[in-house]
């Protein structure tokens, strides 16, 4: 794959790629900090005493 390429504007560089990798990073990032709040909520939920 030919990532120069001389008759593409500057313009057209800077454009996101046509695979959504930008999309990927993002859903997986959000997967993986739902997941991080998840384990802690259940953390804390398990280490809570029970009201008396």
């Amino acid at each position: 794959m030919e990532t120069y390429d001389p008759n593409k504007s500057t313009t057209e560089v800077r454009q996101a790629s046509p695979r959504k990798m930008n999309m990927r990073v993002l859903v997986i990032s959000l997967v993986g900090i739902v997941v991080v709040f998840a384990i802690l909520y259940l953390i804390y939920a398990a280490t809570q005493q029970p009201p008396s």
